[in-house]
């Protein structure tokens, strides 16, 4: 996952898919592309910082009955609606539902880098007020398995490079998942990390 931030594009058009997913990741983007809702409903796994680019208008499940789905879910990431074609209640119920924005196509590159940045942003916001409140063991039960294992490494104070090694990685991945420890552990640097990884394993 690229560090600063994952899209998820859902679309039955395939050279839409197609553009979209070299565009942005000429942007530094990760990308995920489904070819419909159940596609994505089956196959994806919520990661953050991240936001949905979704299509309004798809054979089985249209974007506002996925968008819908997913609150019922408690899967909050923000979703940026794209259209070629919608009518006013779909936009409508769409914002009401919490969307971030509405582009109709064909729409302007820098629009849409702005509408994911603010996506983004929300994100992030989204997941430190969920983990705000976190107990230490709660943090620690948020990671990831793999995330879980670059903690203990990183805790022995094994480097970045030494961690990919063991791990049988990269360096720019353990990176990023050791971002991700201290973002959900709340530590602001090494020292904290092991201190609270400490009491993790005192309450073991």
């Amino acid at each position: 996952m690229s560090e600063i931030g994952h899209i998820y594009i859902i679309d039955d058009d395939a050279s839409m898919r197609s553009s979209l997913t070299r565009m942005l990741k000429s942007c530094g983007y990760s990308i995920e592309s489904h070819e419909s809702p159940e596609s994505f409903l089956e196959k994806s796994i919520p990661v953050s910082p991240a936001t949905i680019l979704l299509d309004m208008r798809m054979p089985i499940m249209s974007g506002v009955d996925l968008q819908k789905k997913l609150k019922e879910m408690g899967r909050e990431t923000p979703i940026i609606f794209i259209s070629g074609e919608s009518m006013p209640h779909e936009i409508v119920v769409s914002m009401k539902q919490g969307a971030v924005d509405f582009l109709f196509k064909p729409f302007n590159l820098d629009d849409l880098l702005r509408c994911i940045g603010t996506a983004i942003e929300k994100d992030k916001e989204i997941f430190q007020s969920m983990t705000q409140s976190l107990t230490i063991n709660q943090r620690y039960d948020s990671l990831t398995p793999r995330e879980k294992e670059v903690c203990a490494l990183l805790v022995e104070g094994l480097m970045n490079k030494d961690v990919a090694v063991r791990l049988g990685t990269t360096d720019a991945t353990i990176k990023v998942h050791k971002s991700r420890v201290m973002e959900k552990m709340r530590a602001t640097s090494l020292q904290e990390l092991v201190r609270l990884y400490g009491s993790v394993k005192n309450k073991l």
